[in-house]
């Protein structure tokens, strides 16, 4: 039960995060990347995008 609660959590916060990069002002490499990334990494790449990445993206990939 409780695995099944962590797994749906996790699919909405890739969902969002994926729908987040496709709205960014960066260009279509770039959100590949950082797609791909973000989904392969699960957790970690979840973490490392809404703590590190999130406000960045456009300064990074310009």
């Amino acid at each position: 039960m409780a695995f099944s609660i962590i797994y749906i959590v996790g699919v909405i916060l890739g969902v969002m995060a994926v729908l987040e990069i496709l709205s960014q002002p960066i260009n279509l490499l770039a959100k590949i990347i950082v797609i791909v990334f973000v989904l392969l990494t699960s957790w970690v790449g979840l973490a490392v995008y809404y703590l590190i990445l999130r406000g960045n993206l456009t300064r990074w990939f310009r």
